[in-house]
């Protein structure tokens, strides 16, 4: 196995009457040896075609590609040493699963008791011993799709590369072949680069997560990482279900401490509207948030990190208290989403919406108003007008 580098690689197509499309801009990424690397991104952001530039199946407009201490930028895709599987298993449907297996190594002429050999133990490490007879069109999903994987197993690569290998699968199989994956990556000790838009899947198989958008690295890091510290509001955004909640406003000090000030409007700081809710900054934002006094910020809350709590009978007005007092968001139910093990409760606020994770014995009707706690060391606050994130 090798690590894999990717160093300013850019990919720029020729669309109709010649029009040029930026597939991926100066892209740079070190993908650490034995490392489950997952590259996510909505449709059309580009993580097919890098994965399709490592491969060699698309040739670079400019930039380098190193796999182990080669580098590749203008090798051939069958001299690269990678096996790649595609979304749709790509198999023979006239030849066995033996067969299918084996065809890669006897291209490149192996012995009959080496091709046997390797074949009979990747079957045996993706339990398919019993079907290595079977044309495809006689196995399942989750076998057809073991089978593509075997085939690229038995090459013993550099680096295996997965184009969304589990899209055409149900979500109770998808869900079974996450689990085969990470243990066949523990157990033959490879590097990957795995490909999805599913941000499920991404948290739960990388060990580390590469967040693309437009063809651009948005954001490199651990799952948790990615999900608790965001660089941007695109990251903040795509990573988590339900998304994270954002609220626009204004930062203002009141007795020396710095508050947050929810405002309704547009969140570019032309102008001020008034706060219809404000919180106090718990003190670890200060040395981050002092800068923007007075500026237009966006506060961004996971699901998970805003408390419902009942109205008190004696709130008769929907009208902010002073800033200095603080007032939390009054909400209104508009509905209950159960999940089993959870629910999302979507509420109407002062100034948006938001969705809240709530247990399943939580069980409010639309119309139904709450207050809203947020928990708000668990913050993250953005620069509305770059979207980076404040640190």
């Amino acid at each position: 196995m090798a690590r894999v580098v990717l160093e300013n690689i850019s990919k720029t197509f020729l669309g109709p009457k010649r029009v040029q499309i930026q597939a991926v801009r100066d892209f740079s990424i070190e993908i650490q040896d034995q490392e489950f690397m997952v590259l996510v991104g909505p449709s059309g952001c580009g993580k097919t075609t890098i994965l399709r530039l490592i491969a060699g199946l698309e040739e670079l407009t400019s930039g380098i590609i190193r796999i182990g201490h080669q580098e590749v930028s203008r090798v051939e895709p069958k001299d690269r040493d990678v096996a790649m599987v595609f979304q749709n298993y790509a198999l023979y449907p006239h030849m066995t699963v033996y067969e299918n297996m084996a065809f890669s190594l006897k291209l490149r002429k192996f012995s009959k008791g080496e091709i046997d050999l390797r074949v009979r133990q990747a079957a045996e490490t993706l339990e398919l011993g019993s079907v290595l007879n079977r044309l495809p069109p006689a196995l399942s999903g989750g076998q057809r799709q073991r089978v593509a994987v075997g085939r690229a197993i038995v090459r013993q690569p550099k680096a295996f590369l997965f184009d969304e290998p589990l899209s055409n699968l149900d979500a109770k199989l998808r869900a079974q072949m996450r689990l085969e994956l990470r243990r066949l990556h523990r157990q033959l000790a490879a590097t990957m680069i795995y490909v999805t838009h599913d941000q499920v899947e991404a948290m739960t198989l990388g060990d580390r997560i590469a967040v693309i958008n437009d063809g651009m690295l948005q954001q490199v890091a651990e799952p948790l990482e990615l999900y608790h510290h965001p660089a941007n509001l695109f990251v903040a955004a795509f990573l988590g279900w339900p998304p994270m909640n954002f609220f626009h406003g204004i930062i203002e000090t009141v007795r020396g401490a710095l508050w947050f000030e929810a405002q309704d409007g547009v969140p570019d700081g032309s102008h001020k509207s008034g706060a219809v809710w404000a919180m106090e900054i718990p003190s670890e934002f200060s040395n981050a948030l002092t800068g923007y006094l007075g500026r237009s910020v966006t506060l961004g809350m996971r699901p998970e990190d805003i408390q419902p709590v009942p109205v008190p009978e004696t709130t008769h007005s929907s009208r902010p208290n002073p800033p200095e007092q603080g007032t939390l968001p009054n909400g209104t139910v508009e509905l209950l989403e159960p999940m089993g093990a959870e629910s999302f409760l979507h509420l109407a606020i002062s100034g948006g919406r938001c969705v809240v994770r709530v247990p399943p014995t939580f069980r409010p009707t639309p119309g139904d108003r709450f207050l809203l706690q947020f928990h708000l060391e668990r913050a993250v606050f953005f620069d509305p007008e770059t979207g980076n994130a404040i640190r």
